[in-house]
């Protein structure tokens, strides 16, 4: 099962057409996924104290319905592992009603902070620094 959290959509958020600005569909999914970071027990500081740091690679998102002001969402996150440097993250946004509004495709990995290279096994390194490793499904 996917992590979630709840966002209500705040009047600032829109755009001129009364619905939600398509910038803040990725800061909703950047929002998720600290906060399962921050669930696995990483905390940003945890991950630079150990010389590490995510980085979004590649990200697509396609929208399905408009949200508007006061709409109540689910965003979920979900970590991927499958070997190799890149990991993906799945996202989607989802109203109370089960409405899909959108889905979050990210391709992502861990930065080696000091080599500026992504580490070799992204899901060793957070596995390495978490209190919550399942979390991740890791």
């Amino acid at each position: 099962m996917a992590f979630s959290v709840p966002i209500t959509v705040r009047g600032y958020e829109l755009d001129i057409n009364g619905h939600l600005n398509q910038a803040v569909y990725l800061q909703y999914a950047e929002h998720a996924r600290w906060e399962l970071l921050k669930a696995a027990g990483i905390a940003g500081d945890k991950m630079v104290a150990a010389g590490i740091g995510p980085v979004v690679l590649e990200q697509t998102i396609k929208y399905q319905r408009e949200l508007h002001l006061g709409d109540e969402v689910m965003v979920s996150c979900e970590f991927e592992f499958t070997g190799g440097k890149i990991f993906r993250m799945r996202q989607r946004i989802v109203k109370l009603d089960s409405t899909v509004s959108a889905e979050i495709d990210a391709a992502s990995g861990i930065l080696d902070l000091a080599a500026r290279k992504l580490v070799a096994d992204p899901g060793a390194a957070l596995r390495a620094v978490a209190d919550s490793p399942g979390a991740l499904g890791l």
